[in-house]
């Protein structure tokens, strides 16, 4: 039963009109500020509020807490393709899966700087390098380029930077803070409970801990996840509790809506997948966007790969849900990815503007590391 909040709704208008009291995890939300102290229980309720008062009020958060027309607009190069030894059931860069990726060499730093000067004339603010490793142990030749590069884009075309690597630890996050990285991601991909039948190579712990590196080496968090792995709705608020409860909450949350790859398992699987409620609908995906807009209202929600599959309503609708960011330009890694002329074209139609790039850090800033918030006990229900 829903733990219902003192209500100020004048009676004979709540008849008339329809409307319900908040839950008191919604008011905890809108009304109590920014926290990371949030139970399994709440933000279950959030999530399974009415679509329509869900998006309502997450359109009101956004309001509150960033500038409605703003859209910050990203683009992704992958540096390294293929060859990947994780087992990461989705991916098309393992070199465990027949899915027609081969293995690369490094991209070298003037074809990164020549596509870096591509998206900033496009618009983009944020560069975004991938490369498919499991780690950085033992790539120093590797970390020095990839330093270059992050340094390079920083100073000479102003944009911030943001690589996915693998797990590094302590001193390659330092390393890489020292080269002027704005944000590092780190995808926690699904639950915790649901990981396991998604990936077996790494663990969840061993991706929270790199989490815990990047912050503590005062480097933006970027963590999300990927709707559409065979998950559950408890699922769902299983993966936004563990992103709610750290402390700060991520910079960046990116929300992938799965690509099924041909020759990975989960494409294999999500073929043959009968039970609907393991079926992605695009209702779980705005529920997912505005309980994450709801939770952690200052983190910039991005809408990541998958879009270009979703039509230009659906889009409009992730956007009034909370999202504020996009990854735009050629590719997405090894997915298609909408085009930087259409995407200027949309978002000139619905009144938005590319987001300004954030000022540059202090050098060397000094961070909370990021932590598990202590849980309250459950309140009690009121009946």
């Amino acid at each position: 039963m829903l733990r219902i909040s003192r209500c100020t709704v004048n009676p004979s208008m709540r008849a008339v009109f329809g409307v319900r009291c908040m839950s008191s995890a919604m008011a905890k939300a809108t009304q109590g500020g920014v926290t990371s102290y949030w139970t399994q229980a709440e933000i279950s309720e959030i999530y399974h509020t009415p679509l329509m008062e869900l998006v309502h009020q997450a359109q009101l958060q956004h309001r509150r807490f960033h500038n409605p027309r703003e859209v910050q607009l990203c683009t992704l190069l992958n540096i390294k393709t293929g060859g990947c030894s994780e087992d990461c059931g989705y991916c098309a860069q393992s070199s465990r899966y027949d899915t027609g990726v081969k293995a690369e060499k490094m991209v070298d730093i003037e074809t990164v700087m020549a596509k870096a000067r591509q998206a900033r004339a496009n618009g983009s603010t944020r560069f975004c390098m991938g490369a498919a490793w499991r780690e950085m142990k033992g790539r120093k030749s590797a970390m020095k380029r990839i330093g270059e590069m992050v340094t390079r884009i920083n100073d000479e075309l102003g944009m911030e930077t943001c690589v996915t690597l693998g797990m590094i630890d302590e001193a390659q996050a330092r390393q890489l803070a020292a080269a002027g990285l704005t944000a590092y991601n780190h995808n926690i991909d699904t639950s915790r409970e649901h990981y396991p039948n998604v990936i077996t190579t790494r663990s969840f712990d061993d991706r929270l801990n790199t989490i815990k590196n990047v912050a503590d080496a005062g480097i933006k968090v970027c963590t999300g996840g990927i709707l559409g792995l065979g998950e559950t709705e408890q699922d769902h608020v299983s993966f936004l509790h563990t992103l709610a409860t750290m402390t700060p909450h991520p910079e960046s949350l990116p929300i992938n809506r799965l690509v099924p790859i041909k020759g990975t398992p989960v494409e294999a699987t999500m073929a043959t997948l009968v039970d609907q409620t393991r079926k992605l609908s695009f209702d779980a995906i705005l529920r997912t966007i505005a309980t994450a807009r709801l939770i952690m209202p200052q983190s910039i929600v991005r809408l990541a790969a998958g879009r270009y599959t979703m039509k230009e309503p659906e889009q409009f609708l992730c956007f009034m849900a909370g999202c504020n960011a996009i990854f735009t330009g050629e590719r997405m890694l090894t997915t298609m990815c909408s085009g930087w002329d259409e995407d200027k074209q949309m978002l000139e139609k619905w009144g938005m503007t590319p987001m300004a790039p954030a000022p540059a850090p202090p050098q060397q800033p000094v961070r909370q590391p990021v932590r598990r918030a202590p849980q309250p006990q459950p309140e009690a229900v009121v009946m």
